[in-house]
């Protein structure tokens, strides 16, 4: 937030961040960050509805040649992050180590535990849920482990530098390179389908959500915390990531109806605000809905395709 007094800035001069602090829970940060992911990663690999271009690929490699997915994506990932090594270093931190050596591992582990405790359980049903909680999982966990700003994963860094090297928009350089892999992955074997798509071209309005409503929050109680840490700080911290998403309900309530009981007492300044914090929230709000439409009109085709007769109309604007 702007401060409007600059005398009180001068008096109140800022907490200087604990660097070994802020770094140790932002590397937190990214190790959540990253198991959420490989969670989300694991759903929609159980689904069989696709996985991200790049694991995708990495998953027909492996099959190929006999080895587990953890080995096939490290290998991979080690080829690119050479690659990324000699043309741009800014890129890499413990972000990127973590990144290329867990996911690959993580996946497996999920896969085993997802069997375990829902084995032969694949239906139309469970391929809705697996697409969807994949998805948001996939979303969060990329949004948590970009946002430390401790480092891209590989594969994540060849847009930015072909960006930058050819003098291409990076949407052009992320699409080109994400139909590349996809188109790789499809003639290996690997498991190509409608998350693939998905996860290229659509996530964008989800991951931009999680920035602001979980990974933005995060980052400052990170910085509340290292600018003065102590038991009771990190105490509160940690509550304070389990009351997130509570609160962010509650509040959302709470606000609705104060709005209701003292609408006619707002002055015009006050109303003039509130107009246009509402606008900004039902903004971010249509860009999930329009994204969660996109998801469903996929679903719905693809249970089609495979000759399901889906029932009911479907919700919203979204034409069959």
């Amino acid at each position: 937030m702007e401060n409007n007094n600059p005398e009180a800035a001068d008096e109140v001069p800022q907490q200087p961040l604990h660097r070994g602090a802020a770094i140790s829970l932002k590397t937190l940060m990214v190790f959540i960050g990253i198991a959420i992911l490989s969670l989300g990663t694991t759903f929609l690999r159980e689904g069989h509805v696709g996985l991200d271009p790049f694991t995708a690929m990495n998953t027909g490699i492996a099959a190929k040649i006999g080895l587990g997915l953890g080995n096939t994506q490290l290998i991979s990932n080690l080829v690119i992050f050479t690659v990324v090594l000699l043309l741009d270093r800014n890129k890499i931190g413990i972000g990127t180590i973590m990144n290329m050596v867990l996911i690959g591992y993580e996946i497996q582990w999920f896969t085993t535990l997802y069997n375990q405790i829902l084995p032969n359980s694949l239906n139309f049903l469970t391929i809705s849920a697996d697409l969807i909680i994949g998805l948001l999982l996939f979303t969060l966990g990329s949004s948590m482990y970009m946002g430390a700003s401790l480092g891209v994963a590989p594969y994540d860094a060849i847009a930015p530098i072909l960006s930058t090297r050819i003098h291409l928009k990076y949407r052009i350089a992320r699409i080109g390179q994400d139909i590349i892999f996809m188109i790789a992955g499809f003639f290996i074997g690997g498991p190509v389908g409608i998350a693939t798509i998905i996860v290229a071209f659509f996530t964008g309005p989800l991951i931009t959500y999680w920035n602001s409503h979980v990974s933005e929050k995060l980052l400052l109680r990170i910085n509340d915390f290292s600018a003065q840490p102590s038991l009771q700080s990190a105490g509160t911290l940690i509550v304070s990531f389990g009351r997130g998403g509570y609160q962010a309900v509650v509040k959302a309530y709470q606000v609705t109806e104060q709005i209701q009981r003292h609408k006619s007492d707002y002055s015009d300044s006050q109303l003039s605000e509130q107009l246009t914090e509402s606008r900004q929230k039902l903004k971010e709000a249509s860009q999930i809905y329009e994204n969660a439409q996109q998801q469903y009109k996929i679903l719905v085709q693809e249970s089609k395709r495979r000759g399901r007769i889906v029932k009911g109309k479907l919700p919203g604007n979204i034409e069959k």
